[in-house]
């Protein structure tokens, strides 16, 4: 093994030893702290008197993203969060949709971060917080965090998660003696209800909006969902981690409501946390709690801390730009050279340019209100997205191992439904709708920008003769611009359920063509192993299924899994799927997926129909006649839009298998159990 191979696998071994519970948390808690400090302004603004009810309710919202992200997350190792979750749940359109909302949101994000940052820095010099020197600070900000978005994370994995440890530490501290404080030199519970009449002061447009916009907070679930594929946490971890993480935010996020609303007060239908505060809300609250000197010092290291959380937080965001730039490059969401990485960073440096000088432009416009309404239009899109993804997989895929399950289930159509998850996809939804109807900015610039990606998309993928709801995946040898043999960056095989399935994915797993010169942030190539249940036109399509056919598809499906992962740079993603035709469901499957290539076994031709259902059995069609392998294998080649390989196994492995043929047959005194054809098979092998 080279050295850049042996140094691949200890970053490996670095990362799967440190990414358990605590660093989750502290991942996904680093935008919930970050957003205590840029979101308390505006949503005060909208909610008024009503803003720690908002709070406690967007707790509840963000407790239900948590389970469906968790969930969705457990199924498939692959980085992406939402995107990922709409590719396999719903199609490719869907997933473009959410990375799209995501890519907004990461541009605006960057633009809101930074500029929260100067006004917190005014704890230093009071010049930051206005005229020339805020946009210029913000501007040279923002040229910051691009340069260190392009050369991307420096330190070992261990390192940067003890650092955003500390981080994250430190601003709970903070936030918790900020609200100590308050409670005891700001104690005034009548000042919380003065001015309010739910419906009017505030309007319930205010509501929904102040709503919306705390739950900008979930990109730190987007974030922690990149890491799907290197987590290692117990299902009790993952129960402990989404109880944890809506606590923390209900505690911190409604306790500085309640006294950020005592120290400035709604007053003639306006607070000042929304409107002098509004770029830096906690030093507004400290401004009102003493003139004493260790207020002011405190004051000094919330506005310091303040500021470098949200630095560090436009740097992830912008981060975001370019990591979800290459996997949309990387499906072919968008042209392949957009997503082309710096061959010594690694990171897609022309598209973090480019997200650069538009974060500058929305800082040069230094409207706050504008920024957040329109990050609340794309995170609300990707919520309603997950949630409905995964609700979808419940459905596709109910057979596939979930080493976190949403509780609360009901029984639909045979699928277990997560009542979280329905409810938590329709609350989103309605709330993005209020947002779209009552906020300018987002109506307008969202759906913009929604409409605009559209069209190229689909414009982009009928000029390339790509599906558009089709799967298509490319090796990162391409966005590295290195030149390579042919390879196929999707590959679906559909599994047999013995012995054999090691050659199949092993065939797979060389033409992936996976090497240790792959870069850890993205995989070369995705092997797609699929059981296929065909089901017999007397049974229903989603009824259960016996507990021995599912154990014998998860079997076979981490055996598969275990086999493929064995090369460097391949991916395997699993999935059960059930269908009346075994042949039309594979190829169905490599159409949907956007697979480059179908491998799969060349049987003997069938022997007859008497023995149809044992034929069909041999990749899952166990309970029903599913057509003969053989018929499936010559309907996938003439059919299948994509490469079909047909392998042979071994001789020995031949013969066994035509020997378990005869004894099958003569079980079942069927006379025609080898024809001539069958026999001129097994001699040309």
């Amino acid at each position: 093994m080279g050295d850049r191979a042996q140094r691949t696998e200890r970053a490996r071994a670095a990362v799967s030893r440190t990414v358990g519970s605590p660093t989750i948390f502290a991942i996904t808690y680093a935008s919930v702290s970050g957003g205590l400090y840029l979101l308390l302004g505006p949503i005060a603004g909208a909610a008024l008197g009503a803003t720690p009810l908002v709070m406690v309710a967007a707790a509840l919202l963000f407790g239900l993203a948590a389970m469906s992200y968790v969930e969705g997350a457990s199924l498939h190792p692959e980085r992406g969060g939402s995107p990922t979750f709409a590719r396999h749940g719903l199609d490719e359109l869907w997933s473009f949709v959410a990375a799209w909302a995501l890519l907004l949101d990461s541009l605006l994000l960057t633009a809101a971060a930074v500029l929260s940052a100067t006004n917190y820095l005014a704890v230093i010099w009071s010049e930051t917080a206005r005229g020339w020197v805020e946009l210029v600070l913000a501007v040279l900000l923002v040229g910051f965090v691009t340069v260190r978005a392009i050369r991307g994370a420096t330190g070992g994995p261990a390192t940067r998660i003890t650092q955003l440890s500390v981080v994250v530490a430190v601003d709970i501290v903070l936030q918790v003696v900020v609200i100590v404080l308050g409670l005891v030199l700001l104690s005034d519970p009548g000042s919380l209800t003065e001015g309010l009449d739910l419906g009017t002061s505030p309007d319930w447009q205010g509501v929904l909006f102040g709503l919306g916009a705390a739950m900008i907070v979930v990109t730190g679930l987007e974030s922690a969902a990149g890491l799907a594929g290197e987590v290692r946490i117990t299902r009790g971890g993952l129960r402990r981690l989404v109880a944890t993480l809506p606590v923390a935010m209900l505690v911190l996020y409604a306790g500085i409501a309640l006294v950020g609303l005592m120290a400035l007060p709604v007053q003639d239908g306006v607070t000042q946390l929304g409107e002098r505060w509004v770029d830096a809300p906690v030093i507004g609250i400290l401004e009102q709690v003493s003139d004493d000197t260790a207020v002011d010092a405190l004051k000094l290291v919330v506005g310091l801390a303040a500021a470098a959380t949200l630095v560090g937080m436009g740097v992830a965001a912008m981060s975001s730009v370019g990591r979800i730039s290459a996997q949309m490059a990387r499906h072919r969401q968008l042209p392949t050279r957009v997503g082309r990485l710096h061959p010594r960073y690694g990171t897609p440096w022309n598209v973090i340019a480019i997200g650069g000088v538009l974060a500058t432009v929305l800082v040069a416009f230094r409207d706050m209100d504008a920024l957040v309404g329109t990050m609340a239009f794309g995170v609300l899109l990707a919520v309603t997205i997950a949630h409905v993804s995964v609700i979808r997989l419940r459905f596709t895929q109910p057979d596939l191992d979930r080493p976190y399950r949403i509780p609360l289930n009901v029984r639909v159509r045979g699928a277990a439904v997560p009542v979280p998850a329905v409810l938590g996809a329709v609350l989103s939804g309605l709330v993005w709708v209020s947002v779209v109807v009552s906020h300018p900015a987002a109506r307008a610039v969202g759906l913009a920008w929604l409409a605009v990606g559209l069209v190229a998309y689909v414009v982009y993928r009928r000029t390339r003769s790509l599906p558009v709801r089709g799967r298509v995946a490319v090796p990162e040898r391409a966005l590295r611009g290195e030149d390579a043999p042919r390879e196929y960056g999707s590959i679906l095989v559909p599994l047999l359920g013995s012995a054999l399935d090691d050659d199949l994915v092993q065939t797979a797993g060389r033409l992936a063509g996976g090497d240790d010169e792959m870069d850890l942030e993205e995989d070369a190539a995705v092997i797609e192993a699929v059981w296929v249940h065909v089901l017999p036109m007397a049974l229903p399509i989603d009824g259960p299924l016996p507990d021995a056919r599912r154990a014998e598809a998860k079997a076979a499906l981490a055996r598969a899994r275990a086999v493929g992962e064995e090369y460097e740079g391949v991916r395997v993603a699993t999935s059960a799927v059930r269908a009346r035709s075994l042949g039309r469901a594979i190829v169905a499957e490599a159409e949907r997926r956007g697979c480059q290539a179908i491998v799969m076994l060349a049987p003997p031709p069938s022997a007859g129909r008497a023995r149809s259902g044992r034929a069909g059995s041999a990749l899952g069609a166990r309970g029903g006649r599913g057509e003969p392998l053989g018929d499936a294998a010559r309907y996938v080649v003439e059919k299948a839009s994509c490469q079909v390989i047909l392998t042979a196994p071994a001789l020995d492995e031949t013969e066994d298998l035509m020997r378990r043929r005869r004894e099958a047959a003569a079980a079942e005194a069927d006379e025609a159990a080898l024809t001539a054809e069958d026999e001129r098979w097994l001699e040309q092998l």
